[in-house]
């Protein structure tokens, strides 16, 4: 049994089946502090953010793409990977995502949780070769291919040729740090205090990178800060813009560093192609507008963007036996363990 495994920031997601996701739950968990007993994950845990006892705390073990909390980890993929594996006969081979610049040790430190389990191989794939195959885009040819995949936890953008990644760059400021970013700036223009939960549907419902063509507002609600007692107020779009538009442009410019950095050869291969963006981020309104203006070259959205990865992971299970031999240097897992 093969196992496709996509643990993101945000969102993990299981596939055993081309057609469709075994598993697709936030990355949340809920324990009690006091034995540290597992109380709720996923979605059940995802809704009591905020809404908790001190003696029971909700937390995402996993920062920046890589494992904060390496126990709770491990617990969070051994409840998904009960969930798919109802036989033990068998035991299944893994192939999980990483973001492209992690340490050896962040790299150990996946494997472990994963192997917690009791699997019988563990291979990991760059998140963005497991979007690029997610998406259908061939990168074993002599051909480049640009994606960039934009998470909750990071932005991971490399250009691929052979089954290879000739340049590659990741950072932390992603998704989550937009919806800090909608935090400060409400209470600082608002005077109100919102949870995460509260600042995610927004950025979710109205946020933008460029101006919209029609004005757009969404209702949230937290604490004032100076009275202490429950509040509502309305924003827009165009303050929302405001909050996240640093994130935005720094997103932007490192795109800008990695086709600088692209060899001639790729880099006429992505103005004949286009760049190709993945990750629930890639929806924000105006953002592949913004991008195709500054750098000039087509820029296509994938269909389900935020499943491309555990797709392309799927997909990349063909290559396990071939990583198993070593019997090729352009296969795209990394090294079996």
């Amino acid at each position: 049994m093969d196992i496709a495994l996509d643990l993101g920031t945000a969102n993990s997601r299981v596939r055993i089946s081309p057609e469709e996701n075994a598993i697709d739950e936030p990355s949340v968990i809920a324990y009690d502090t006091e034995d540290i007993e597992i109380l709720a994950y996923g979605k059940d845990a995802y809704q009591m953010l905020g809404r908790t006892s001190a003696k029971i705390n909700v937390v995402f073990p996993l920062e920046g793409g890589v494992i904060a909390q390496s126990g709770l980890v491990e617990e969070l993929v051994n409840i998904f990977l009960h969930e798919v594996c109802t036989s033990r006969v068998v035991m299944p081979r893994v192939v999980a995502c990483i973001p492209g610049e992690i340490t050896e040790v962040e790299k150990r430190a996946v494997v472990g949780a994963i192997s917690s389990f009791g699997v019988r191989r563990v291979l990991l794939i760059e998140a963005t070769k497991a979007a690029a195959f997610g998406t259908g885009l061939d990168i074993m040819s002599p051909h480049g291919v640009m994606v960039a995949d934009l998470g909750a936890g990071t932005i991971d953008i490399a250009v691929m040729s052979l089954g290879g990644i000739s340049v590659t760059k990741t950072i932390k400021t992603a998704g989550n740090a937009m919806d800090d970013e909608i935090i400060k700036y409400i209470r600082r223009q608002h005077g109100l205090i919102i949870g995460k939960a509260m600042a995610k549907a927004c950025k979710e419902a109205i946020a933008c990178v460029i101006k919209p063509d029609a004005e757009r507002t969404f209702r949230v609600k937290g604490r004032d800060s100076l009275r202490g007692l429950p509040r509502a107020v309305e924003v827009t779009s165009t303050e929302i813009m405001q909050a996240i538009a640093d994130i935005g442009v720094n997103i932007i410019n490192t795109i800008v560093d990695v086709l600088e950095d692209t060899p001639p050869e790729l880099l006429a291969d992505i103005h004949s192609d286009g760049i190709t963006l993945t990750g629930g981020l890639s929806q924000l309104y105006g953002f592949r507008e913004l991008l195709e203006k500054e750098t000039g070259i087509r820029v296509r959205v994938a269909d389900d963007p935020q499943d491309c990865v555990v797709k392309g992971c799927f997909r990349a299970t063909k290559y396990i036996e071939e990583a198993e031999a070593q019997k090729s240097s352009l296969n795209p897992l990394m090294t079996v363990y």
